[in-house]
Order: C-alpha cells, then structure tokens, then sequence
C-alpha cells in the first residue's frame, strides 16, 4: 500500500512539471539581429505546421533568410 502510495505521488509529480519552451525559444540568440530572430522563428514554425515564411523578405534580407533556413534545420532536426 505504501509502495502505491508513493507511485502516485511520483506520478503526480511528473505530470505537474511544465512543457519545455518551444525549440525556436530554446536557442540563444542573443547577438543576432531582430530579422534572423524572425526569420528562425518563422522557420521553426514552419515545421510544426504549414510553411511559413515571408517570401519577399526571404529574397531580399539576408539575415532573416539565413535565420529561416537556420531555423527549419534545426527544428527539423529535432522533430
């Protein structure tokens, strides 16, 4: 009885721990542009859904191009 006792708190205690930030929040990015940062972000999200990527800022802003394709690799990686 005590054994099933402390299972259910052990139990309990792992589901009330909290989600872990998405993967895009868990790279730091700190010195980067803000365009890269956007363009990572868009990039991993790109992964878990539909594309998503803003195309005329991909052709013509190479920080947030590079943080895109950064992003979907990275976040492809650890899907």
């Amino acid at each position: 009885m005590a054994a099933l006792c402390v299972m259910t708190v052990l139990v309990a205690a792992c589901a009330s721990r909290q989600q872990p930030p998405p993967p895009a929040q868990r790279v730091n990015q700190a010195g980067y542009s803000e365009a890269f940062k956007q363009g990572y972000a868009d990039g991993c999200s790109s992964v878990q859904s539909s594309r998503r990527r803003n195309e005329q800022r991909y052709q013509s802003d190479t920080d947030y191009m590079m943080g895109w394709n950064d992003g979907f690799g990275i976040c492809t990686k650890r899907k």
